[in-house]
């Protein structure tokens, strides 16, 4: 539709007007297109052209980039490793003992006047908490076992509950669990870990067995399934035996009961903390004002704790990876000076052929940039290669997070744009008659 002439006045129709703005819009859009290509292919080419020099530029990018992915997967492997391993209480469990969680030497020592946690305390838990499903009990000691001529030393000996292993959701491999009728007779019975049992019966089938404890004997009733190691250490090294026979057999005066209680479900675990805590607070006779002289924690309690530990260690990579990044920015702004002083007769031939201030900025810009991206891509195939050094030669799953290659990428990028800034205004001031004079 044309244009309509009224009463003399020539009226452009809205039509027409919307698709001339339209038509305005798009031509605008190619334009901004193809000198962002432009731009970007010039930067390349000049990185392509002093390869040495810009690998040299990009050393402070690359190690900032390789420090900060690097610690951020081994973090992230380290958090993994820890509520798999360590942490891993049991569904809906938490651990009632004499210390709970001590960050302090003082700590400790006024812990050590703390009194021990009793098989009547055990009982009165048992028997009266509404919020728990099940309420185990542990205590242990360290000794040497044998089986005919063999020795395993520093194994863990450790009087149990019988709902213990449900509740710690270890897994029966063979043979079968302790029972309540174990523990009512002292029966000098034992369920044993997988490295007791490959040690004594590697070829033959340990139930029935003998193991040899000091002076007493027990009999395999039961293997675990294999748990594995944590960070070095290994988990299957021990004995369980009723917590009756342990009574009577290896309790001392100064040992202590280590409680486990499972809630009903995930809901009701703070609630869950708080009997317990109240419970054991009134048999004590402890007064309202004060402090507890038992300690109560669950799974969220021991990550925070360690994710406080490894936050250490993430503030020390921040602060050498700013370090990194400052310097190998600084090298990045003196380069793009050096760039502008050599390319004084390009710029001058480009503002004499139309372009503009803007453009001879962005041209800069996205080449500093570019360069410091590329430095944050090689930085992020060096971490690659460490954390996969690492995982295959530790037992940590060291994974490699993407929001650490999203913000290492984002970090280098602005890094090189930040610095390019000021090399990219003193080359588009430069005043194109004397940049043409310049010796090329």
């Amino acid at each position: 539709m044309g244009v309509i002439p009224i009463g003399g006045v020539r009226v452009i129709p809205r039509s027409v007007l919307r698709a001339v703005d339209v038509a305005g819009k798009l031509g605008r859009l190619r334009s901004a297109a193809v000198t962002m290509g432009e731009t970007l292919r010039l930067a390349l080419d000049s990185l392509r052209a002093h390869k040495l020099r810009s690998f040299l530029t990009l050393l402070g990018v690359i190690l900032a980039v390789t420090t900060l992915v690097a610690v951020m997967s081994v973090v992230a492997g380290l958090n993994f490793y820890v509520a798999d391993r360590v942490a891993n209480l049991g569904a809906n469990v938490f651990v009632v003992d004499r210390f709970g969680i001590i960050t302090s030497e003082d700590a400790w020592v006024k812990a050590q006047k703390r009194p021990l946690l009793t098989m009547d305390e055990f009982m009165r838990l048992r028997e009266n908490m509404r919020t728990a499903n099940a309420v185990a009990a542990i205590e242990g000691t360290e000794m040497d076992v044998r089986s005919g001529n063999e020795l395993l030393e520093n194994t863990n000996i450790q009087g149990v509950t019988p709902n213990y292993p449900e509740v710690r959701n270890m897994n029966l491999a063979s043979g079968r669990l302790i029972t309540e009728a174990d523990g009512v007779h002292r029966s000098p019975v034992c369920y044993i870990g997988a490295d007791v049992a490959k040690k004594f019966f590697s070829n033959v089938d340990p139930i029935g067995k003998t193991i040899r404890v000091g002076a007493h004997s027990y009999e395999v009733i039961g293997v675990a399934a294999a748990i594995g190691t944590a960070f070095g250490q290994s988990q299957d090294n021990y004995m369980l035996i009723p917590l009756g026979t342990y009574y009577k057999e290896w309790h001392t005066q100064r040992g202590s009961l280590t409680l486990f209680v499972q809630a009903r479900n995930a809901e009701m675990m703070s609630a869950s903390e708080d009997e317990a805590r109240m419970l054991l607070r009134a048999a004590r006779h402890l007064q309202w004002a004060a402090d507890d002289n038992f300690g109560i924690l669950g799974s969220d309690s021991i990550m925070t704790l360690w994710k406080d530990l490894t936050g250490n260690l993430f503030a020390v990579a921040v602060g050498l990876t700013a370090v990194f990044l400052v310097v190998g920015g600084i090298v990045i702004m003196n380069i793009m000076l050096a760039s502008v002083t050599e390319r004084t007769r390009e710029i001058g031939l480009r503002r004499s052929l139309g372009a503009r201030r803007k453009h001879i900025v962005l041209q800069f810009v996205t080449e500093s940039s570019m360069l410091a991206a590329v430095g944050g891509v090689i930085g992020i195939v060096c971490a690659y290669a460490l954390v996969a050094l690492g995982r295959a030669s530790t037992s940590i799953p060291m994974q490699m997070p993407m929001n650490a290659v999203i913000l290492s990428l984002s970090v280098s990028t602005a890094v090189g744009l930040f610095f390019g800034i000021y090399p990219a205004m003193r080359a588009a001031k430069l005043d194109p008659i004397e940049a043409l004079r310049a010796d090329g």
